[in-house]
């Protein structure tokens, strides 16, 4: 059985589930996955679910690239440097352990409830987690190659491409794959917690009224978009540079 046959069928098989525990109940704590498709196509057809849905992956994005790059940028000093990874590491260590509530707290205090202070949360959020990543892939290149490279008198560029970045592609995508999993979820609490706008804004709309089935739909369909992403692109991505690192 291939891998996307045996995982269609994981995931048909929960539906299942779910649509028989739903009827035995027959309890509006939990709707069926009938019922929760509808209210998707109900909202999408309004206009609702597109513009919210919209709203958090702008913010996902923009933290996710953010987060990623200052991550990648410091990760990569710390693990080539010993000296700056004795200087950062007090920092790094702090950074990993301040909980996301705190940040979130403090950036809407100090930058108000904006999409500005949302982005910059999770991204500080994020990015001690980016830079342990790639220190431990900085760490791990091999230094013979970079001789070899050196022998060969390749130009920087071609050493840095060809050389140095592959030995690291891993750890990007691992960064990445932890990240995209890690920033949506703190998104939606963001937006919960201070805008008015998002799926988490919804996620507490709903949730004032109990309304359970909006609230699995909103979660659905977010939950679609961001397997859509891993599927349709980052695993086609992975790929590519595996077939560059070859």
């Amino acid at each position: 059985m291939s891998s996307a046959l045996l995982r269609f069928s994981c995931l048909a098989a929960l539906f299942a589930a779910w649509q028989f525990i739903a009827v035995v109940l027959s309890d509006p704590i939990l709707p069926s996955p009938i019922a929760v498709a509808v209210r998707v196509s109900e909202y999408f057809q309004n206009g609702e679910l597109p513009y919210h849905l919209g709203v958090t992956l702008l913010r996902v994005a923009c933290a996710f690239f953010i987060a990623l790059a200052i991550g990648s940028i410091i990760g990569i000093a710390m693990g080539a440097s010993k000296t700056t990874d004795s200087a950062l590491d007090g920092i790094l260590v702090l950074g990993l352990n301040i909980p996301a509530l705190v940040t979130i707290i403090l950036c809407y205090i100090w930058l108000g409830l904006t999409d500005v202070a949302a982005v910059t949360a999770v991204a500080i959020n994020k990015i001690p987690t980016v830079t342990v990543t790639l220190r431990e892939g900085a760490r791990a290149v091999d230094k013979n190659l970079l001789q070899v490279a050196d022998a060969f008198r390749l130009s920087r560029q071609r050493k840095l491409l060809r050389v140095y970045l592959p030995q690291l592609y891993p750890y990007f995508m691992a960064a990445s794959r932890n990240g995209l999993a890690l920033i949506w979820k703190i998104v939606l609490v963001v937006e919960l917690l201070g805008l008015s706008s998002g799926v988490g804004f919804q996620l507490g709309t709903y949730f004032q009224f109990f309304d359970i089935t909006s609230i699995l739909a909103y979660t659905a369909a977010f939950i679609v978009v961001i397997m859509g992403i891993e599927q349709f692109i980052m695993r086609p991505f992975d790929r590519r540079i595996a077939i560059w690192k070859s």
